[in-house]
């Protein structure tokens, strides 16, 4: 059995690694080796991924397990459980303590917030003129700015963690030595930032945090550390990585640009396609380990074997979507893993979409002669792509 090295290298572009696609058209379960030790499986049709991400028999919590050395893309050997490598009870446990946070309603109530920060960025990209890096300018702001807000992050702590958080989440970008001293600086940042908030308490999710802590005993100190670290990341590397990728792919193909302008209600549509679309993963953080012998694609997963899905590459699946490779903002039904399946998946899904919607249709709006004023290189070896700088005019 051939067993190949993974993760695969990213394209140039936000594109999908060919050997993605060989693979789910006729090897669609095989054995990988990760750069960090460790061999598992790979699963890269829609079918299969939505399996792992949903049956109860695939669980995270073994990466944990201080007795094995577990298969991974990074180079740090979890210490401390988060509520992405914890299964239920305990993952429940901890997302009901900020679900109300992450709610539709809630997130309608945090749209105005939004656009007020969105409409401030532009205002100052305008008035400083073109060229500008929409990267800098808008698409990292706006989405450090919101989750800072709803953290209770100082702002002139917000340049600092971006800084770590950009090195925390590489695979091969930066030295192991470096990911390992980012993702330290973080955790005593955010170690540092409860005791604040212990002494002084304000409207925000870490003081939701610490008060589950200290006064209902709802999760641990780590916990408390480990789930302020994880919102952070995920709060604004995903969403503000994405800005800047769905403006790349709309800047670069004028059809379906035109199809927004002349008709921006279908904005809400695009956004789920280019979710669907865009590979914003390099690859996937955590495996999931099979509880029992699971038929996978015509492979038997031993007990205990782990396996990787990439929900990104399951969207490119013919088997489910028409013209899986078109970028194409009709679809009737778009049932993509964008934001994952099952327990897993992303609690901050409605908020992500909102920063989307606002930050994309106020852009476009404001700006109807966009365009690119430059190269645009895409971030290799890390968990999250996205352009390290977006040149543009108007």
């Amino acid at each position: 059995m051939e067993i190949r090295p993974y993760p695969f290298p990213d394209p140039d572009d936000l594109g999908v690694n060919e050997t993605y696609l060989a693979l789910q058209r006729d090897d669609p379960v095989v054995r990988v080796r990760l750069p960090y030790g460790g061999e598992a499986w790979l699963a890269t049709r829609y079918a299969d991924a939505k399996v792992v991400m949903g049956d109860p028999r695939f669980v995270r919590a073994p990466v944990m397990d201080p007795h094995r050395d577990p298969p991974r893309t990074m180079p740090e050997v979890p210490q401390v459980s988060t509520i992405l490598s914890m299964d239920p009870p305990e993952h429940t446990r901890l997302r009901r303590i900020l679900a109300k946070a992450f709610t539709a309603r809630r997130t309608a109530q945090l749209r105005g917030r939004a656009q007020e920060i969105v409409d401030d960025l532009l205002d100052r990209m305008e008035e400083q003129g073109p060229p500008a890096d929409l990267v800098d300018a808008l698409a990292m702001p706006v989405a450090i700015t919101l989750i800072s807000e709803m953290l209770g992050v100082p702002r002139l702590d917000r340049a600092q963690f971006r800084e770590w958080s950009d090195a925390a989440v590489a695979i091969t970008a930066f030295t192991v030595p470096e990911i390992e001293a980012a993702a330290a600086s973080l955790r005593a940042y955010i170690r540092d930032l409860v005791e604040d908030k212990r002494r002084n308490p304000a409207d925000d999710m870490l003081t939701v945090l610490v008060t589950a802590h200290d006064e209902e005993d709802r999760l641990s100190e780590e916990e408390l550390v480990s789930f302020g670290v994880t919102l952070l990341i995920a709060g604004h590397e995903t969403t503000g990585s994405e800005i800047g990728n769905f403006v790349y792919q709309l800047l670069t193909r004028p059809e379906r640009l035109a199809e927004v302008r002349a008709d921006p209600s279908l904005l809400p549509a695009a956004i789920e396609e280019l979710l669907r679309f865009t590979k914003l993963s390099g690859a996937p953080a955590f495996p999931r380990f099979a509880t029992e012998d699971v038929e996978l694609g015509g492979v038997t997963i031993a007990a205990g074997e782990a396996v990787f899905v990439d929900g990104l590459v399951a969207n490119r699946d013919p088997s489910v979507f028409e013209n899986p490779h078109e970028l194409d903002f009709h679809r009737s039904e778009n049932p993509h893993f964008a934001f994952g399946h099952g327990v897993h998946h992303c609690i901050g899904a409605p908020l992500a979409r909102m920063e989307l919607q606002v930050s994309i249709s106020t852009l476009l709006r404001r700006f109807p002669n966009l365009r690119l004023a430059g190269d645009v290189t895409i971030k290799k070896g890390r968990l999250v792509r996205g352009p390290h700088s977006l040149p543009v005019r108007w």
